[in-house]
């Protein structure tokens, strides 16, 4: 058990701090990165983060503990994700404020706390994946939809006038944020191994969620939702091919 807390933590760390890897090249490049070219990795990451969910996380959710627990895990992912979402004062750089008001908490803060509500649960699929053998094919699901999203953060952050250390500052935090759920998640298990068809599901239904609800939409508001659907199809095949791959 503590080996497998270890690699969950581990691999969670890894995959989260890939953020910074979308954003580095955007310190010398990041004003020629148009928005058809987010738009079309963000729908690449949709659709890994899509495949992860189904092969990765609710497959071995299914074998392990049937189809009850995975029904109420998963529900449970994706309803707690959704009351966050919609009672957790955030912004997004495109959507604009959800949640409740909160005037005195500026822009930036109400950002992260979008960033967080999104990335801890990915953090901990990576942290729960530890216990089965379907873990690096969650890390690498997940360290690579983070290298978009990180160059995303990056160009919405300097866009908005932010500094360019501040703006890396934040975008590494972001990735930090999944370490922190990697090593909850992979703790839970820790305590009790009988939660983990539970815990697989909920990070499923959780990442399901996070996609349906907010990455498909950013990518369709600039009018290029064809473009980057059919990046998620790729993505959702080249997460397939690797989940074959990985066995």
């Amino acid at each position: 058990m503590a080996q497998e807390f270890l690699k969950g933590t581990i691999l969670s760390t890894v995959a989260g701090l890939s953020t910074v890897l979308g954003a580095i090249p955007l310190l010398l490049f990041h004003k020629h990165l148009g928005e058809k070219v987010i738009d079309s990795l963000m729908g690449m990451a949709a659709g890994i983060m899509l495949a992860a969910s189904a092969f990765s996380l609710a497959g071995p959710s299914l074998e392990i503990g049937g189809v009850f627990r995975f029904t109420i895990g998963f529900l449970l992912g994706a309803v707690l994700v959704d009351l966050m979402d919609k009672y957790s004062p955030h912004e997004h750089f495109l959507k604009g404020h959800e949640g409740a008001d909160v005037k005195k908490l500026s822009k930036i803060w109400l950002f992260v706390i979008a960033i967080t509500i999104h990335n801890f649960p990915e953090g901990m699929a990576v942290g729960i994946s530890g216990y089965t053998p379907e873990a690096l094919n969650v890390a690498i699901a997940i360290g690579t939809q983070n290298i978009p999203e990180g160059a995303a953060t990056m160009v919405a952050l300097m866009n908005a006038g932010y500094s360019t250390p501040f703006s890396l500052l934040v975008t590494f935090l972001t990735g930090v944020v999944e370490v922190i759920g990697g090593v909850f998640g992979a703790g839970l298990i820790l305590i009790s191994k009988k939660l983990l068809s539970y815990m697989l599901a909920f990070a499923a239904g959780a990442m399901v969620f996070v996609v349906s609800d907010e990455v498909i939409p950013e990518t369709h508001l600039r009018g290029n939702e064809r473009l980057s659907t059919y990046f998620l199809i790729l993505g959702f095949l080249i997460m397939s091919a690797l989940d074959v791959v990985l066995g």
